[in-house]
């Protein structure tokens, strides 16, 4: 059979998938692996053996019923907070890193107060934020978001600035007028850096997340792991920081699923470059 038949190279991208794949799951195990091993038969109550965080993770997080359960009642509000701030920090990130890209005189203007802000750590916003807006639900979303928002911003902003000039003044001889400019050029040769910094924001705003609910929360894992450390459960601390990995994998795989559609172009675009590799 030959290389270069449609045959061929479904059998490849399957075999490179099945790859991929393997490599995915393949340190997760030996870590896990290692876990097991080494802390079989703990006895020492700060380093729970893996088998009773297991047995935690499933009594403390999934109690019947469901709908009462601490995974609905801390991981859902969670969640719900991450997204609303990752997508409040997207917004902003990139409709005002377009705008500051764009002009000049904007970016002259506001950079100064950019490089200001951007260098204060977001917890440290946390009692000013307090004071404004409570220890609510819109406290730990804006916490989010005030963090997340700096590498779109940024990336977005550096995006727009090194779109091919040459491509800039193609647009310009077609007349294009300003939305179909931002949609057809702007936002697709920005959207590679884009993406890498709203990539960066997503870890930012889980982090941020925790941060909030342990700073002031009444549900949400963090608040969870703060009442575990309390309480010395710690079984149940180190299941909650399972539950946190694995909403972490799981965030990542839904970006980069959607990264890859929305950047299907941009790929093609690449192995072009190499030569058709």
């Amino acid at each position: 059979m030959s290389a270069s038949t449609p045959a061929a190279r479904v059998l490849r991208a399957a075999g490179l998938g099945l790859w991929k794949a393997v490599l995915f799951v393949l340190l997760p195990a030996v870590l896990v692996t290692i876990w097991w091993f080494a802390s079989a038969g703990s006895t020492d109550p700060q380093v729970p053996a893996l088998s009773v965080v297991l047995e935690k993770f499933s009594t403390v997080w999934f109690t019947e019923p469901f709908s009462q359960s601490l995974f609905v009642k801390a991981v859902v509000p969670s969640v719900t907070r991450l997204l609303i701030g990752f997508g409040i920090a997207l917004v902003l990130g990139v409709v005002l890193g377009v705008l500051i890209g764009t002009f000049r005189p904007l970016r002259d203007f506001l950079e100064p107060a950019l490089e200001f802000f951007r260098a204060i750590p977001p917890p440290i916003l946390a009692p000013i934020l307090m004071l404004f807006l409570g220890i609510d639900h819109a406290l730990k979303i804006a916490i989010i978001a005030v963090g997340a928002v700096w590498p779109i911003l940024l990336n977005t902003i550096e995006g727009v600035r090194g779109i091919d000039p040459v491509l800039k003044d193609t647009a310009q001889a077609y007349r294009l007028g300003p939305a179909r400019r931002l949609f057809a050029l702007t936002l697709p040769g920005a959207g590679p850096q884009i993406f890498t910094g709203a990539r960066q924001a997503l870890s930012i705003a889980m982090i941020l997340m925790v941060i909030g609910e342990m700073f002031a929360a009444f549900d949400g894992i963090g608040s969870a792991i703060a009442t575990f450390q309390a309480t010395f459960a710690t079984a149940s601390m180190w299941s909650a920081v399972l539950i946190l990995g694995s909403i972490g994998v799981v965030l990542a795989l839904l970006f980069g699923a959607v990264e890859r559609v929305v950047l299907k172009w941009y790929r093609g675009y690449l192995r072009t470059q190499r030569g058709g590799a």
